[in-house]
């Protein structure tokens, strides 16, 4: 029963973490917190990945460990083709996938310090 809640609970969170990462730079009030969350997964990918292989997400590993004490081993190489294969049904190119990933994470962590530092020079000009 554990195992399930923590389940769903990765589908749920890492999902929504996910979308904030692509979304959250467009909204003044959240890119403060986009740029923490965008911070952390570049932590993850870049730094942690150093020892565990580039692109590691905790969250991932974590939520694969999850599914394998329930007995479950479908994971993909990579979170977000796991999310389309499971939402859509589609088995995308895993490589196409994962570049698709790291250029839109590349655009909107960009995008986020661009707007983050020109928000900070409006508040220190009022």
């Amino acid at each position: 029963m554990w195992y399930s809640f923590l389940n769903v609970f990765f589908f749920v969170f890492h999902t929504a973490f996910t979308l904030f990462n692509i979304t959250g730079w467009a909204f003044r009030i959240t890119r403060r917190w986009h740029l923490y969350t965008m911070l952390l997964t570049a932590a993850s990918w870049f730094i942690l990945g150093i020892w565990y292989g580039w692109g590691y997400c905790v969250c991932t590993d974590w939520h694969w460990k999850v599914r394998a004490a329930m007995g479950i081993h479908d994971q993909s190489r990579s979170y977000i083709h796991f999310l389309i294969l499971k939402i859509t049904g589609y088995n995308l190119n895993t490589d196409l996938v994962e570049q698709a990933t790291l250029y839109i994470f590349l655009l909107c962590f960009i995008l986020t310090v661009w707007l983050n530092f020109k928000d900070k020079r409006k508040k220190l000009k009022v």
